[in-house]
């Protein structure tokens, strides 16, 4: 496989599109056509500095990743946020994870930012094993509150 790492481009939309609802179904989301297509929006107009790479084989794009900017108030500093990081099936195992993760990290370094950041289900083995071996995994708690309620998102 001969992967390269480059931004999403409007061309991109059909197969990026599958790539999100297969990113979708591992995380046992439901289908939504419009989440996808909502959240390709932000990627191509750059809304809420949403980023978007993608591994391409050949003509075949075979993972993406979601980059967002964000504020680090306590330290005076930005850093990058990884939303999304998805392969392929046929191309699990081939080095598009670590290729997409390298790209970001240069992204990162490229502005300066403090941090690569991002979270991941406590029972994805596979990609904790490419992760703990680039970064490592933090302290820190996850929650989730329902906007105005102050209530538990559950």
């Amino acid at each position: 496989m001969d992967i390269v790492v480059r931004h999403v481009e409007a061309s991109d939309a059909d197969q990026w599109a599958a790539l999100y609802a297969g990113y979708r179904a591992f995380y046992r989301l439901a289908p939504d056509a419009s989440a996808v297509s909502t959240t390709w929006s932000w990627i191509i107009d750059g809304r809420w500095d949403l980023e978007g790479l993608v591994a391409v084989d050949g003509d075949h794009l075979v993972g993406l990743a979601n980059l967002r900017w964000f504020a680090r108030p306590s330290m005076g500093r930005v850093g990058l946020y990884l939303d999304d990081l998805f392969t392929a099936l046929p191309a699990r195992g081939s080095g598009v994870g670590g290729a997409l993760l390298r790209e970001a990290a240069r992204l990162a370094a490229d502005r300066d930012a403090q941090v690569v950041r991002w979270i991941t289900a406590e029972d994805n083995a596979t990609a904790r094993r490419l992760y703990d071996g680039v970064a490592a995994a933090t302290d820190w708690v996850t929650y989730d509150m329902v906007p105005a309620s102050g209530m538990p998102l559950s």
